[in-house]
Formats: C-alpha cells, sequence, structure tokens
C-alpha cells in the first residue's frame, strides 16, 4: 500500500488505517451534513530514495565578505514556500549562504541538493521551538535531528546544545526578546556561539535584544573578562511578503564552505545588513601602522591615539553612530542622498573597551533613534 505524508513529518511503518480529523467547519444551527468516501488501491511496492544533501562547498573568492540568511522556514515546518522558491529569493537577494532552519525537523535536509549551486551555499539546520524560546541550529550534518521537548527549569539545554555542536553547528539562540508566545529565551546565553540579535523588518524587540547584547559586550571587557559573543541578523522569513536576507549577516570568510562561513561567524567577522544595497568597511588603526578589523583586537598602549574609519555605501540620509562600552560616543552628520561616505572618530583604549558601528535611519519620533540600517560586531582597542 502506498502512503503520503505531508512535508515536514517522517517517515515510519504505515499501519493499514486511515484516520481522518475533520477541521471546524461552520454552519448554520442545525450542523453541516457530510459524506467522506474512502478508497484503497494497492499498486506496486515503491523503493525509498536515498537521500541527496547539498554539498558543503560553493565557489567562492577566497577570504572575502559572503552576504547570508541563516533563519528561514520553507513548507516543511510552518512557511509556505518550497526550497526552490526560497533558494530562488535568496539568488535576487544578493546572498551567497543560506541555512535551512524548520521548526523542530529535519524533513526539508534532503529536499535542499538540487538548489544549491556554485553561486549559493545551501547549509543544513532546524529551529528547535521549545516553550522556552527558539534556537538556531546552523550548519549542522545532514539528517541531524535536535529535541525541543524541555523547559529552562530541567536544566538539560547545554546537553542539546553540546548535541548541535558534535553535529558540526552553531548554537544560535533567535529573536531572544520577541513577544510571541514561548518566543522569548529563558536559557541564558553560556552556550550560545552567536546571538541573533536582529529577527527579521527591524521592531522594538529588535532594539531591545541589541541593547541587551550590548550589555553583555560591556560585561565580557570588565576585569579579565575575555570571551563574548557575536551578533548575527536573519529574515525569518515564513511566506510572502516576507523579505529573504532581509536583514543578511555579511561574513569575512575564508572561502565559502561551511566551515569557514561558521569560523567566520563565530568570530565575530561579521556586520549585519538591511539589504545587499548595503555594504561598509570598519576599521581601527592606530599610531605605529597597527591595525584591525571587525571582529579583531587593537594591540595598542592605553593611552595610544586609534582613529576608527567607517567606510558605507547604500545607506542614503542615515547616520553613523559609534557605539563603546560608555555608550554612544559619536554620532556622524547624515549621509547625502548617494548614501555614500565616510567617517572618522579619534579615540584610545583608556577611553573606549571597544568600538561598534551602527547606521540608522532618520529618527521617525523625537529623540528615539531611527531604525538600523546596519551594525557591526566590535574592534576591541587595547592589549
Amino acid at each position: 500500500m502506498r502512503t503520503t505524508r505531508p512535508p515536514g513529518t517522517s517517515r515510519g511503518p504505515s499501519a493499514r488505517h486511515l484516520a481522518h480529523r475533520p477541521r471546524p467547519v461552520h454552519g448554520g444551527a442545525g450542523g453541516l451534513p457530510y459524506e467522506i468516501t474512502v478508497t484503497l488501491t494497492y499498486g506496486e511496492q515503491g523503493r525509498t530514495p536515498r537521500p541527496g544533501y547539498p554539498p558543503a562547498r560553493a565557489k567562492g573568492r577566497g577570504r572575502a565578505w559572503y552576504r547570508g540568511d541563516c533563519h528561514l522556514h520553507s513548507w516543511h515546518s510552518d512557511g509556505r514556500r518550497t526550497p526552490a522558491e526560497i533558494a530562488a529569493l535568496a539568488r535576487a537577494a544578493g546572498l551567497d549562504f543560506i541555512n535551512s532552519s524548520d521548526h523542530n525537523t529535519h524533513s526539508a535536509h534532503p529536499h535542499w541538493a538540487d538548489q544549491a549551486g556554485d553561486d549559493l551555499l545551501i547549509m543544513l539546520g532546524e529551529e528547535v521551538t521549545t516553550r522556552n524560546g527558539h534556537v538556531v541550529a546552523l550548519g549542522t550534518d545532514p539528517g541531524t535531528f535536535v529535541d525541543w521537548r524541555y523547559r529552562a527549569r530541567d536544566n538539560r539545554f547545554g546537553r542539546y546544545a553540546r548535541e548541535i555542536r558534535r553535529a558540526g553547528g552553531l548554537v544560535v539562540p533567535a529573536h531572544p526578546h520577541a513577544t510571541c508566545v514561548g518566543c522569548n529565551w529563558k536559557f541564558g546565553f553560556g552556550e550560545a556561539d552567536a546571538i541573533e540579535v536582529w529577527n527579521g523588518a527591524y521592531t522594538p524587540d529588535d532594539e531591545v535584544a541589541l541593547a541587551d547584547w550590548d550589555s553583555m559586550l560591556v560585561a565580557s571587557v570588565r576585569g579579565d573578562a575575555r570571551s563574548w559573543i557575536p551578533a548575527m541578523g536573519n529574515s525569518d522569513a515564513h511566506r510572502d511578503p516576507d523579505p529573504v536576507g532581509t536583514p543578511q549577516t555579511v561574513v569575512l570568510a575564508d572561502d565559502l564552505t561551511r566551515e569557514a562561513v561558521q569560523e567566520g561567524i563565530r568570530a565575530g567577522r561579521s556586520y549585519v545588513a538591511e539589504s545587499k544595497s548595503v555594504s561598509l568597511s570598519f576599521s581601527a588603526a592606530g599610531p605605529k601602522g597597527e591595525h584591525a578589523g571587525i571582529g579583531g583586537r587593537l594591540r595598542v598602549a592605553g593611552d595610544a591615539p586609534v582613529t576608527v574609519r567607517l567606510e558605507v555605501t547604500g545607506a542614503p540620509r542615515c547616520s553613523a553612530r559609534f557605539v563603546t562600552d560608555q555608550g554612544v560616543l559619536f554620532t556622524s552628520a547624515v549621509l547625502p542622498v548617494s548614501g555614500s561616505g565616510t567617517v572618522e572618530w579619534r579615540t584610545t583604549a583608556q577611553y573606549a573597551a571597544y568600538v561598534r558601528a551602527e547606521l540608522r535611519h532618520e529618527a521617525a519620533l523625537g529623540p528615539l533613534p531611527g531604525p538600523l540600517a546596519a551594525f557591526t560586531n566590535p574592534i576591541f582597542l587595547g592589549a
């Protein structure tokens, strides 16, 4: 007997029965009469196809900046798009890599092979959707399933975070301050490889997540602490009109491979942009030719002069802000309508333990900052 299953379900033995669960139908007071006819037919025994998975490498440009969206949903969970439609939208958005992240299932994994190509690296993963928050398993081995049936009070998340890493993936808490039921992240960030600070269209939830992440950066430079958690941004696109690649994480990677992209994300060599139109270069330089880029450390004496430089394209009428452990210490004039410009600021490691850049659209309400057009991971200052 042949049976079919909807996307998002797993294969297994089929009993010879049919279970029908009618959905509510609203009719008159007397109800709605209906009749169901079930016909069973026998055919040739089909062969179970061997799964094929996308390659872990695409044709890259060597060490370069690569754009990606690592939080996407297909019709294998609660999305409405096929893998082919998502891949087409990713290419149109100027992306070099994506990550499959359907809710609590890996059933989409074998359906991405035909969509990969020299121009698009497709990584496989899952959005592990618990009742106490969601976490993206980013770039796991093909066919990896991560369980979701636990709460923060069960003290079991560490076990599953380690499972993600053993499968070659990154642990990325998603939309940590989202207000949907069960979306707010309650497991802490001790197991996180990165944090999804910007999720989809920029909202107050993202502003709170950005401030929370910045507080973590401040804590990381306090005393002898040297560890920090990089930020990233993803679209979380499910269906039309959700745009794929808004926002997108731009990663400096040694090549367009799963391992190289993951290493760039883990090291914080990345920035987040609202679209392919926005590009930036952010660096810090010392007085003796010392240089550091995003995610790096400029090793200079505490009183040595440091020049911070931001070059921007594709951000018309935006302003740049330099944020440090002391808060926002510099805000630029508004960029011209061309969207291009260069901003410099001078400081010292005594004054700023780190510097990160934000590009903001014009504010709509008084003193409140405008929504982000882009932001970077920090550059740390000092020996």
